[in-house]
């Protein structure tokens, strides 16, 4: 696997490029054009893609540790088999966005405008998703333990087999979400409700 340390791709045009078990540390890809890139294999390690064009790209296998998406565009992106560890997204163009059996653990997704957006089964540990539009998503089986959801908006959001703590039930707007028994047990609990 080849290995980049801090390289420069700031305003590359690059679009429709296939990257396959490449390693990207610290590297810069600052307005750079990579719509419709394809990934497999890859890793991106703090590597900065702020307001890059990622439109129409496709990623498979592919790591994207700790890198920085500021006023990036994802629309019609999609990721399949990936981890976005630690990640962090301001201000991000999504919808559509597809993600499949990927890893979303500990990303920051503040303010995220994600409605009717599928994310069914993904993990969302310890995720910062304070504030973000998640009304209507699919979230089916989804692992939000320990996730940041203050002011987080699910109305109408599909949380069946979703696992959720306390907290995260008390803080997020679940006003017309579609809940199973178990979680519709656990809300009451965490609002100080005894169920007999």
């Amino acid at each position: 696997m080849s290995v980049e340390h801090g390289q420069d791709y700031r305003d590359a045009v690059l679009p429709g490029e296939r990257w396959a078990d490449r390693t990207f540390e610290h590297c810069a890809f600052t307005d750079a054009d990579l719509r419709g890139l394809v990934t497999k294999g890859c890793v991106f390690d703090h590597c900065d893609f702020s307001r890059a064009d990622l439109g129409e790209s496709k990623h498979n296998s592919t790591a994207f540790r700790s890198c920085r998406f500021e006023r990036t565009t994802l629309t019609e992106s999609s990721f399949t088999g990936c981890s976005l560890l630690g990640s962090n997204f301001f201000d991000v163009r999504f919808r559509p966005w597809q993600v499949v059996d990927s890893d979303l653990t500990m990303v920051g997704l503040a303010n995220a405008s994600l409605r009717r957006t599928t994310l069914a089964g993904l993990r969302f540990r310890e995720a910062n998703l304070v504030e973000a539009d998640l009304r209507e998503s699919d979230l089916q089986g989804a692992d939000l333990r320990g996730a940041r959801l203050a002011g987080a908006n699910l109305d109408g959001a599909d949380l069946r087999g979703a696992r959720l703590d306390a907290t995260g039930l008390r803080q997020a707007n679940l006003s017309g979400a579609i809940v199973d028994l178990d979680t519709a047990v656990s809300f009451a609990a965490a609002h100080g409700l005894r169920v007999g």
